[in-house]
């Protein structure tokens, strides 16, 4: 009946001489008084509907015959099909969920002559207050609304996936029975299983993670005749409102997306390589439980090796350095049913947004490109030999660290002097003076676990170096050596005064006029001074200032007495 059917309903009874609501006296027909009607109407009760309803009856002078409230239970019926009295089943068709209608039934249309015995005389004209809570039909289907989607949606529910998710649930009349969020845990559950009601199986097959959906459900899809408990009548339409949070398949693996890919990709991380990577993880709905960012530090790792996660083992196989990837990891592939801490629920899907730093193997060795290599190179570094060049060290990823171009003058030092690292040292070798070469030198030939100052712990660097000039260099132990056989009276030759014994400046006089003669050499340095004294040092065992003849002694005397000093 439409909501201006009570004033027409009104006029008509006056026109048939019938008396005002409060006196109808003898009626034709049921008298509808529809006093609250609720905003929106969805549907209306027809004939063959399934309708729950609370009421009150009463007679004409107010006394309570009956009431469902003090049964404390709802009345459940088929309208117009009989099964109701007259007045009752016409009363009630054309209502909503919600609404609220005085009826007035006549005796024609309630119990007639006969009445009830003990509750309800003959020829009695009824009072009904009913409120309209559930309405259902036996060809009803399941009512989907989609309120919100992602707008990416790669993947669906399907039967026998794992889904966890909120919801809000309510009687068709707005009455709440249960809430997921008053849990504050998602509800998790394998879909198409029978582990939940028929309506929710189907209704949450299709959904995408994060998506919004009103689900509601007629009684044979839900609890049906029985119920449950004290919070679902009998006959009961349900309401869901349903957020889906994640969802996966026992049987799925990980999924891979390749976000940015370097055009070169010269090798692929594999099982027992050792990566350095940024990462953010989030849940399937976007919360965020960990990030490396947040702690400024690359998460560092062997991969392969059990020391993480399963799926990001797998993850992490074949990437390259610089490369952006995003790994989604199902939970038998994370942390499984007890999840992690308080951020990683249980059964949660993980979706990690990876930047791969750089990674190398324990058993790489330096890797050189030779960038520029002169002609008529004929003359190349060796161990011991003292260089100076140029380099700009960054790290894979292209941070720049360190570069010999923001100081006045080249690097300088003597190769396997312990002076560089060893990966530094061993790209060193065999160069020419103007050669060019990039070297890329793995942590375990640079600064280790540890690394250095500004260089990360088990950082892979990469060196652009330019040797300027060599000089041969002298054997180790060794600070000056003689091109042949050095003087048979040596000590005599160094004392130039004659006088028995060597001071310093005498004795730097001396090696000084040797080199220029091309007789021996000094080892090379940027202080021969320096080199020249700390001779004299090892030459002055009691340290007087002066050399006398016993403590005189050639290195490779020294040697043979085991004495590690020099000449």
């Amino acid at each position: 009946m439409a909501p201006g059917s009570r004033c027409f309903l009104l006029l008509l009874l006056g026109t048939l001489g019938v008396p005002a609501l409060g006196d109808p006296g003898p009626l034709e027909d049921v008298v509808i008084d529809r006093y609250y009607i609720p905003k929106i109407c969805l549907r209306e009760a027809q004939m063959g509907d399934f309708v729950r309803y609370h009421y009150n009856g009463t007679f004409r002078d107010g006394r309570k015959f009956d009431s469902s409230y003090d049964r404390g239970a709802t009345v459940a019926g088929v309208v117009g099909v009989g099964r109701l009295i007259t007045g009752m089943d016409r009363g009630l068709q054309g209502m909503c969920v919600n609404e609220r209608r005085h009826l007035i039934v006549p005796p024609h249309l309630g119990y007639g002559s006969i009445g009830v015995a003990g509750l309800i005389p003959p020829d009695a004209t009824l009072y009904f207050d009913v409120i309209m809570l559930d309405i259902w039909n036996k060809n009803d289907k399941l009512q989907i609304t989609t309120l919100s989607k992602p707008e990416r949606c790669n993947h669906t529910v399907e039967n026998s996936d794992f889904v966890r998710y909120h919801y809000n649930g309510t009687l068709l009349d707005g009455t709440p029975f249960d809430s997921s969020y008053s849990k504050d845990s998602t509800y998790d559950t394998y879909v198409g299983t029978g582990w939940l009601i028929k309506g929710m199986d189907q209704g949450l097959l299709g959904m995408c993670a994060g998506e919004k959906r009103s689900i509601i459900i007629p009684p044979f899809l839900a609890y049906g005749e029985k119920g449950y408990g004290t919070v679902i009548p009998p006959q009961a339409s349900l309401v869901f409102s349903v957020l889906l949070v994640d969802f996966h398949n026992p049987k799925d693996g990980i999924f891979v997306e390749h976000l940015e890919v370097p055009e070169s990709c010269k090798r692929r991380a594999v099982t027992g390589d050792f990566v350095r990577y940024h990462y953010n993880g989030t849940l399937m709905d976007g919360t965020l439980f960990d990030s490396s960012y947040s702690r400024n530090h690359t998460y560092d790792t062997y991969i392969g090796k059990g020391y993480i996660i399963p799926g990001m083992d797998q993850g992490l196989q074949g990437v390259c350095v610089g490369e952006r990837r995003r790994v989604v990891v199902p939970p038998h592939l994370a942390y499984g049913e007890n999840g992690a801490g308080n951020k990683i629920p249980g059964s949660a899907v993980l979706i990690f947004d990876v930047h791969i730093i750089d990674f190398h193997n324990p058993a790489d060795p330096v890797e050189i490109e030779t960038v520029y290599r002169p002609e008529g190179c004929n003359v190349t570094t060796r161990d011991r030999d003292f260089v100076r060049y140029h380099y700009n060290c960054s790290l894979l990823d292209g941070t720049k660290l360190f570069s010999s171009h923001d100081y006045e003058k080249p690097q300088e030092v003597t190769l396997g002097a312990n002076k560089v690292i060893e990966g530094l040292n061993s790209g060193l070798l065999d160069m020419c003076a103007g050669e060019r070469r990039v070297l890329v030198v793995p942590p375990h030939l640079g600064h280790g676990e540890s690394g250095a100052r500004g260089v990360p712990g088990s950082a892979v660097l990469r060196f652009e170096v330019e040797l300027i000039s060599m000089e041969e260099g002298v054997p180790e132990g060794y600070l000056f050596i003689w091109h042949g056989d050095p003087p048979a009276n040596l000590y005599e030759q160094m004392d130039l005064n004659k006088d028995g014994e060597i001071p310093a400046e005498e004795f730097s006089t001396f090696i000084k006029t040797q080199v220029a003669e091309g007789k021996g050499r000094l080892m090379p340095s940027s202080d021969p001074e320096k080199v020249i004294a700390d001779m004299f040092t090892n030459q002055d065992r009691n340290q007087d200032g002066k050399i006398t003849s016993e403590e005189l002694k050639l290195k490779s005397d020294e040697d043979q007495e085991k004495i590690h000093e020099e000449l």
